[in-house]
């Protein structure tokens, strides 16, 4: 009876889960590691499945802009070979057609706007004439002669330089002529002038030449 017992006390001791020998569930690391992995290939399936979205995307999109750099080739060349054909008269019209077109689009009002805002007080104009509209890279310029009243030369030399600074005249000083009247002495200025607004706007009809009195008044 009492080997019994020793025997029943050592298979209890030896059942125990000691910190030098604990139990361990083999499996579990398997599955973890086979979880692990499983969760890779998905995201890596996900990864390949939109790059190749991507791709398809970008051949798409490459083969459009092919095809429209190609139709406006096409059109292009055909409207270079209509010009050529086209006689003398029909290029004329053609060329006024277009500046009627520039014309329309053009900002009377804004262009007055602008140049009383680079005029000094003791400079005012007395003609403006439009000599030439047209469309340079998608922008309307203009070219005009401006005429301007001044008993002070300094200031229209100011002005000049307030028109070049501005960036949307470019001024050139083609000419001056002394002028007398009963009351007064001043000079008439000529200049040169190309004028190219800053941004886009509506639309003002007005006559080709503005004229304004030795005064300044309009």
């Amino acid at each position: 009876m009492i080997l019994g017992a020793v025997f029943d006390n050592h298979q209890v001791l030896t059942d125990l889960n000691l910190a030098t020998r604990p139990f361990r569930n083999r499996v579990f690391p398997y599955l973890l590691s086979t979880l692990v992995l499983l969760i890779a290939v998905i995201g890596i399936v996900a990864c390949l499945t939109f790059l190749k979205q991507n791709s398809d995307k970008n051949k798409v999109l490459a083969e459009q802009i092919q095809t429209m750099q190609t139709e406006i080739a096409q059109l292009k060349g055909e409207g270079e070979k209509i010009q050529q054909q086209l006689t003398p008269e029909e290029k004329a019209k053609l060329n006024a057609s277009h500046k009627l077109v520039d014309s329309k689009t053009f900002g009377w009002s804004r262009l007055f706007s602008d140049i009383e805002s680079v005029m000094p007080g003791s400079v005012s104009a007395s003609r403006i004439t439009v000599q030439n509209i047209y469309n340079d890279n998608g922008r309307v310029k203009a070219e005009l002669e401006l005429s301007v009243l001044s008993r002070d030369y300094t200031a229209v030399l100011s002005m000049i330089q307030n028109m070049q600074n501005s960036g949307m005249f470019q001024a050139e000083l083609r000419g001056q002529d002394l002028q007398t009247t009963e009351s007064i002495t001043y000079t008439e200025y000529t200049l040169r002038v190309i004028y190219s607004p800053n941004y886009s706007y509506t639309a003002t009809p007005a006559a080709d030449v503005a004229e304004n009195k030795p005064g300044g008044g309009q």
